[in-house]
């Protein structure tokens, strides 16, 4: 493992199945269409569901991602 993935894995409480901020902000759009379809990204990015759960950051832009993907769908 390396030095950075030690210290992430010690100070986020993160693995490294984690795919980190850079990849999950680079698929987030993805992810977000594919779940509001009822896909299971998650199988498929098992790596950013991880990042997602344990990233606070990236977790709010997740949750805000799809609820303007919600309001923008309509009823």
């Amino acid at each position: 493992m390396s030095e950075r993935r030690h210290l992430q894995a010690r100070l986020l409480g993160t693995d490294r199945e984690d795919s980190g901020c850079d990849l999950a902000f680079a698929v987030l759009d993805e992810y977000v269409d594919a779940e509001l379809e009822g896909r299971s990204i998650e199988a498929r990015l098992p790596a950013v569901a991880e990042h997602l759960r344990n990233c606070e950051a990236c977790h709010e832009d997740h949750e805000g991602l799809v609820a303007l993907a919600r309001e923008r769908s309509g009823p």
